[in-house]
């Protein structure tokens, strides 16, 4: 089973970028569907982006045209670009991957084999 470790959090302001990484040990990284969720004080963690092994990819309505999810297989990493930051993407950010790809994502999220142990970004206004 991998496990996770995410970096590249931190403080930027409204308008600007940053690029997650999710660092995945293990040698069967490829097998797994990889995501990124987010939650902020009060609310559930949700599901942003996802890619599966094939690199289909899945965006919330919320963060279409603004974030980017990719992978690197050969570095066993999973990025998140986000570009066009507002004060509302203030969360934590938590990486998460299974070797499935289906309702368990959007409707048990904490079902799912391995979550990272999340990275806090603040967006100031």
């Amino acid at each position: 089973q991998v496990q996770l470790v995410e970096s590249g959090g931190g403080l930027v302001q409204a308008g600007g970028s940053l690029r997650l990484s999710c660092a995945a040990s293990g040698r069967t990284f490829s097998s797994y569907a990889m995501g990124w969720f987010r939650q902020a004080p009060g609310k559930e963690r949700s599901l942003i982006a996802a890619i599966t092994w094939h690199n289909v990819t899945y965006y919330r309505d919320s963060v279409k045209g603004r974030f980017t999810i990719s992978r690197d297989n050969a570095k066993n990493t999973v990025y998140l670009r986000m570009n066009s930051l507002k004060p509302e993407d203030t969360a934590v950010y938590y990486c998460a991957a299974d070797r499935r790809y289906g309702s368990t994502w959007y409707r048990e999220p904490m079902d799912l084999e391995v979550w990272g142990q999340g990275i806090l970004v603040t967006v100031s206004s």
